[in-house]
């Protein structure tokens, strides 16, 4: 008998975004009650959209890494894996061609990130003359990566049963390039002796702060080898049809097919761990009305019982949820963790036939001013605007702390500079005038941490840093027992790709506990 009167159930998962959605569909599908809990009126998190009249946007997140369905041989991507092991099909996507187009600013043309591999080599020589060197390193280095990490290694490994699956995981190629292990792509530059193409270094510093929120003097080498190849066959970047909310449904409805139940507007506000052999896990919280101002169903507290907790928020949301529980010395490790970024992101619209003809899906611009940007925009008949009509999302990663504590009319003054200082690129970058925006707004890290409920607003990991990444970075399995973590500051990194990835690891540790060997 249940002496508190709370509801009992296998796993709780903190937080509905892609690592949490993902999670939670694992746990269920091997017969586990979930119960997945999100703060928000709507799944996706930071890859979630909203709509505007009309205009349908991408929140944070718009392109997908992961959905290579492995023909002819290559392993499929971690979206299709998951999507086939829990019964569902995929959002319906179609592959970005160039990947990327970016504009260094420096008057020369734009460089094209081509799907085709051979035209991606191409296009290198013509545009960064002497760099083969480089990037045939790179691209070996990505080779021994991908089959390292289509093993499903488990890093940082905490237990007997976690180095097991690293080791297993470990090939010839692992070894050599573990020599670089504390190596940064700047290095990689230096060793071939391409450190001396500025041009090159700028392109590198706007790829790579995208993807790992560091340049190329701050990235591992590791990481950035792979991401520096995400966009060519067989893997691919991926542009949604609709929007990038079909990734979040395709797993609510994996997740509802395997028993799972997501709660909406359910905010945990403390984790309790078990304190005696027979207890359980502890999770209390408020939920809100299903409609702002719905008066027939108030907030009200909820409180729940579980073996055990995922949680896929941000770490340094642990100190607040588990109060004096969290042991000091991890409490002093989540203390002196790097801080994340926050950014800003212009919505507009415009209509289409103001853009340049052939415009790509997405383009990068170096700036100063408020710093380089990271634009995306919508494809005719996408679900994203009305026909003759395209959005137009721009990014810019920011420091997150100093967007609060401020004065409402500072705090204003600052947003419509920022506004206007990305207004001014886009006009630049696309060619538009001020008079063709249809719609313009920006979301800061205020408006981020009030949509997502992340600390500060951050929008991604730790940082790739070789300090940070691999057997450094933060464990999946927690220090107390039946805590589990998942998302983009644990292994491997960031985006929808690495996010599935780190909930896959964190739900194989979960389930072996249990004599489950996850493979999916």
């Amino acid at each position: 008998m249940n002496p508190s009167n709370r509801p009992r159930t296998d796993v709780v998962v903190v937080g509905a975004g892609i690592a949490g959605l993902t999670a939670a569909a694992l746990l269920a599908k091997q017969g586990l009650q979930v119960q997945l809990l999100e703060a928000h009126r709507q799944s996706g998190g930071c890859a979630g959209t909203f709509r505007r009249g009309p205009y349908v946007f991408d929140v944070g997140a718009t392109q997908v890494a992961g959905l290579e369905d492995g023909a002819a041989g290559h392993p499929a991507g971690i979206h299709a894996r998951l999507f086939r092991h829990l019964g569902v099909a995929p959002p319906a996507a179609i592959p970005l061609d160039p990947g990327c187009v970016v504009d260094l600013a420096d008057g020369l043309e734009p460089v094209s990130i081509w799907r085709d591999p051979e035209r991606w080599r191409q296009e290198r020589l013509k545009q960064f003359p002497g760099s083969s060197r480089f990037w045939a390193l790179c691209d070996a280095m990505h080779r021994a990566n991908w089959a390292f990490a289509s093993q499903d290694p488990v890093l940082p490994p905490r237990t007997w049963w976690d180095l097991g699956q690293l080791l297993g995981a470990v090939g010839p190629g692992t070894l050599a390039s573990g020599v670089l292990t504390f190596a940064t792509v700047a290095d990689l530059l230096r060793i071939t002796g391409c450190d001396a193409d500025g041009r090159l270094r700028r392109f590198l510093d706007l790829q790579l702060k995208l993807y790992s929120q560091e340049p190329a003097d701050r990235t591992a080498a590791l990481y950035g080898a792979t991401v520096l190849a995400m966009v060519q066959e067989p893997l691919g970047l991926w542009h949604l049809e609709g929007s990038m909310q079909s990734l979040s449904d395709s797993l609510e409805q994996a997740l509802a097919q395997q028993g799972g139940r997501l709660r909406l507007r359910h905010r945990v506000e403390r984790l309790r761990p078990p304190v005696q052999p027979n207890e359980r896990w502890q999770i209390t919280g408020r939920r809100r009305p299903a409609r702002p101002g719905d008066s027939r169903l108030p907030e009200s507290d909820f409180s729940l019982e579980a073996t055990e907790v995922v949680v896929t928020l941000p770490p340094q949301a642990l100190p607040a949820l588990l109060g004096d529980a969290l042991p000091a010395g991890y409490r002093r490790r989540l203390e002196n963790l790097h801080e994340p970024s926050g950014a800003l992101v212009f919505y507009g619209a415009v209509e289409r036939d103001r853009l340049p003809p052939g415009c790509p899906s997405h383009l990068q611009l170096a700036s100063t001013e408020p710093g380089s940007l990271f634009v995306s925009v919508s494809q005719e008949g996408d679900g994203r605007a009305p026909a003759g009509r395209a959005t137009v999302i721009a990014s810019v990663f920011t420091p997150a702390r100093p967007w609060f504590g401020v004065e409402e009319a500072d705090y204003q003054a600052r947003k419509q500079r920022a506004m206007a200082a990305i207004q001014r690129g886009l006009e630049q970058l696309l060619g538009v005038g001020p008079a063709d925006w249809l719609h313009r707004e920006l979301a800061t890290p205020r408006g981020f941490a009030g949509w997502t409920g992340r600390p500060m607003g951050y929008v991604g990991g730790l940082g790739q840093h070789p300090s940070r990444f691999g057997p450094f970075g933060l464990a999946s399995r927690s220090p107390l027992a039946g805590l589990w973590l998942c998302g983009d500051a644990i292994h491997p990194g960031e985006g929808t790709a690495g996010v599935s990835l780190s909930a896959l690891m964190a739900c194989r540790q979960l389930l072996a506990r249990r004599g489950v060997d996850l493979r999916p």
